[in-house]
């Protein structure tokens, strides 16, 4: 059930660049996530419509979703490997030496808003940077 707590988050860290930015509606956000975070995909997508409804900004933004894939690292090799497929045991070298390198991971990657200045659309990257469309 962290997906709500996500979502939440999501929206109080959007609202927030949106404030910065003098962004009067969002469009869309994407998230990027870890294949091996735990995140239910259909969890978050359900949070997204009944959190969002409360914030007029939110008002028919779509949330769209992509998955890191996970890549373990081993220590005694030197190699990357894909966690999911061999868990924690490097296939390479059969050590156990080994850490998740990424896909445990959760991000805003960007925000499709309206332009306020110009009613058109932009985007906002995770450090809030505005970029016209």
């Amino acid at each position: 059930m962290h997906e709500l707590g996500l979502i939440n988050y999501v929206v109080d860290e959007v609202s927030k660049i949106a404030e910065e930015q003098n962004v009067k509606k969002i469009h869309s956000v994407t998230l990027q996530f870890g294949e091996v975070s735990g995140i239910v995909t259909s969890y978050l997508h359900d949070y997204w419509k009944w959190y969002t409804k409360k914030f007029p900004l939110f008002e028919g933004a779509e949330l769209f979703t992509e998955e890191i894939p996970a890549v373990t690292w081993c220590d005694d090799c030197k190699i990357t490997y894909s966690t999911v497929e061999y868990g924690k045991t490097c296939p390479h070298c059969g050590s156990g030496n080994t850490w998740l390198l990424r896909g445990n991971e959760m991000m805003i990657k960007d925000v499709v808003v309206e332009d306020v200045t110009e009613g058109s659309e932009g985007k906002l990257d995770a450090q809030g940077e505005y970029t016209p469309q």
